[in-house]
């Protein structure tokens, strides 16, 4: 567990490297991508999300937030990691339904936000799948309070669903 800490704190702090000199090789860590290390945003918004529930077309899934996912001013859960989490959540919903695991590509995220929340505050993300056709998929992606059950944001994320060769 303290491994994986340090291992965030230092992921951390390339990324605000990266972005304080605009992308120009701020690391000694290895860098691939746009200067950055391969896989730093996985660390970055998914540590600390515990499942909670999977059932057929649906998973639901928790969190504090922590202060890494807030916005510039520090306050509230920033929009840009709800929308990650409505990506990844929403594409986690569609092999609950039964569908194979390689969910295709985004065709559509969108996401309103009626509420805010807070550093430290437990949040429920419920992702259900709406509809699964031939080569569409949507789901729909709800943040709550834990505390209070308030939805805070709504997400919808449409994917194409790779097609089986028939061959």
């Amino acid at each position: 567990m303290e491994k994986t800490e340090g291992r965030i704190r230092e992921l951390e702090s390339i990324v605000k490297k990266y972005l304080e000199n605009e992308g120009e090789g701020a690391s000694t860590t290895t860098i691939t991508v746009d200067g950055l290390p391969p896989l730093f945003i996985e660390p970055l918004i998914f540590y600390g999300l515990h499942l909670d529930l999977m059932e057929p077309g649906r998973v639901v899934f928790s969190m504090k937030i922590p202060p890494r996912l807030l916005s510039q001013n520090g306050k509230y859960l920033h929009g840009g990691a709800i929308v990650t989490l409505v990506d990844v959540i929403g594409a986690a919903a569609i092999p609950a339904a039964g569908f194979p695991m390689d969910s295709g590509v985004s065709l559509e995220i969108n996401v309103s936000h009626l509420g805010a929340a807070y550093v430290h505050e437990e949040i429920e993300i419920d992702a259900k799948v709406l509809r699964v056709g031939k080569v569409i998929a949507v789901v729909s992606v709800d943040f709550r309070k834990k505390m209070t059950g308030q939805i805070f944001a709504q997400g919808r994320h449409t994917k194409f669903l790779p097609i089986s060769s028939k061959m």
